[in-house]
């Protein structure tokens, strides 16, 4: 019997299209991506996005074919190998299959934090309390509970003046900004709070309610299906963020006119190359 991978090369030399590490049309079109590959606990090679920090590592993805660990530096242990590597390749939608050699990782580009900065103009004089009575850390339970109640409820989130707050910190109302977003007309908002919060607070308008956000996120879920790595709601910029290993133009246009232009953003981890 001819291997399959010698009559792929005698097809592909007939064809004029080049065998190399992994087979590929000319009209294919190549992603790349940084991240660890391991092969161990009963499956092969796999991408991952996350590893789970054990000696030796956990994790899964989907596999990547054409991969050869006598090619690549790598660490072993256990019978688990793993490294991270910059791979290119093309995807059928559940494997990555090499088209080059892997190389050195690319040094991820800066991830934008997450800004708790207040919406709200700061106050003349500064953020403070206008009650110090009732700034305490039950009232500010209490103000949450309560803005909660309201349909309109868009999130909310408290900050340390722009900072998030350190849970390692025992708490101190008096130094923290409340936030709450609402959608619709914030006519009344702000005097409803205070009748249970007397801390800094910031009522500021949004485009979608947290319900809406999270209806949101069920339908993107359901739709993308096993090609989800993760979804949450992002409080502060009012929109639905999903991490998927490819997240093609058309699914963006898609989800779009489903659900209104910006509503969700996508973190694609393959890229398209060149």
């Amino acid at each position: 019997m001819i291997p399959r991978t010698a009559a792929f090369c005698a097809i592909a030399a007939l064809s004029l299209v080049s065998c190399g590490t992994a087979p590929q049309t000319a009209a294919a079109q190549r992603y790349e991506t940084s991240l660890t590959v391991l092969e161990g606990g009963g499956h092969g090679p796999q991408l991952c996005t996350m590893v789970a920090e054990s000696l030796p590592p956990q994790c899964g993805g989907p596999d990547v074919i054409g991969w050869d660990w006598s090619k690549v530096q790598h660490e072993s242990q256990g019978g688990v190998k793993w490294g991270e590597y910059r791979v290119v390749g093309t995807w059928d939608g559940a494997r990555l299959t090499l088209t080059e050699p892997p190389g050195p990782p690319k040094k991820p580009s800066a991830t934008q934090d997450v800004d708790f900065t207040s919406p709200c103009p700061e106050p003349e004089g500064g953020w403070r309390p206008v009650d110090p009575v009732t700034t305490t850390e039950k009232a500010l339970q209490e103000a949450m509970r309560r803005a909660g109640t309201a349909a309109e409820f868009a999130g909310g989130w408290i900050d340390n003046f722009g900072q998030e707050p350190d849970p390692s910190k025992n708490m101190d109302a008096r130094q923290y900004v409340l936030n709450l977003k609402f959608t619709g007309d914030l006519s009344g908002r702000e005097a409803w709070i205070r009748e249970v919060w007397g801390g800094a607070l910031c009522v500021s308008g949004a485009k979608r309610s947290e319900a809406a956000l999270k209806d949101i996120q069920r339908q993107v879920e359901s739709q993308v299906g096993d090609r989800l790595i993760s979804a949450s709601s992002s409080v502060t910029r009012n929109v639905v963020e999903v991490s998927l290993w490819l997240a093609t133009d058309e699914l963006r246009r898609d989800v779009d006119a489903r659900h209104g232009t910006g509503a969700v953003v996508f973190d694609s981890v393959l890229r398209p190359v060149g």
